[in-house]
């Protein structure tokens, strides 16, 4: 029985090793995107100021937190500065600035002072996708997560942005935010 139990575990975690590999490889890719309208130009749309309204909800899709952010945006050359003002349903309040550059292969870089390394992004069609680590603090615990977000104009004073964090190649958040231009 010893031997039975051995291999069916074994079987089992080799089975939910590949599905997790096989879910996490699938993504969309920004070239899909090339030929949708309107074009969005993150330097355009986010100089000036714009509000957005967004939710956290944690692996089991439950809403966890709801947020609004106070956006203001200034273009210098080739480089976006974002201040972002965060207050959420519970009263905690962030601020984080973004200072993001377009290089001459059209992708971007950025920072900011709570976001690990570098982060990066590629703009085809309607759509950005700009990926990125923080630590993200939780019950006490902080949890450095990977963020994939895609955000995709709608029209000129609206953009959808549906963003996954990542532990271990595992989604165990997903963030959806509604951006209008003001």
């Amino acid at each position: 029985m010893t031997v039975l139990h051995s291999f069916l575990r074994k079987g089992f975690l080799g089975l939910m090793a590949a599905s997790v590999l096989l879910l996490t490889s699938c993504s969309a890719d920004i070239k899909d995107y090339a030929q949708t309208q309107p074009r969005l130009d993150i330097f355009s749309y986010f100089n000036g100021d714009s509000v957005a309204y967004g939710m956290v909800q944690d692996y089991t899709n439950k809403q966890t937190r709801r947020f609004t952010a106070k956006i203001r945006g200034d273009v210098v050359g080739d480089t976006l500065t974002l201040h972002e003002d965060f207050v959420y349903n519970d009263g905690e309040k962030q601020t984080r600035v973004w200072h993001i550059r377009k290089l001459a292969d059209g992708t971007y870089t950025g920072t900011a002072g709570d976001i690990i390394g570098t982060a990066t992004g590629k703009s085809a069609g309607n759509a950005f996708n700009w990926n990125y680590v923080m630590d993200v603090k939780s019950g006490g615990s902080t949890y450095r997560l990977t963020f994939d977000d895609w955000i995709y104009q709608q029209d000129e004073q609206h953009l959808f942005n549906a963003t996954s964090l990542k532990k271990f190649g595992v989604e165990v958040a997903r963030v959806t935010l509604f951006f209008e231009k003001k």
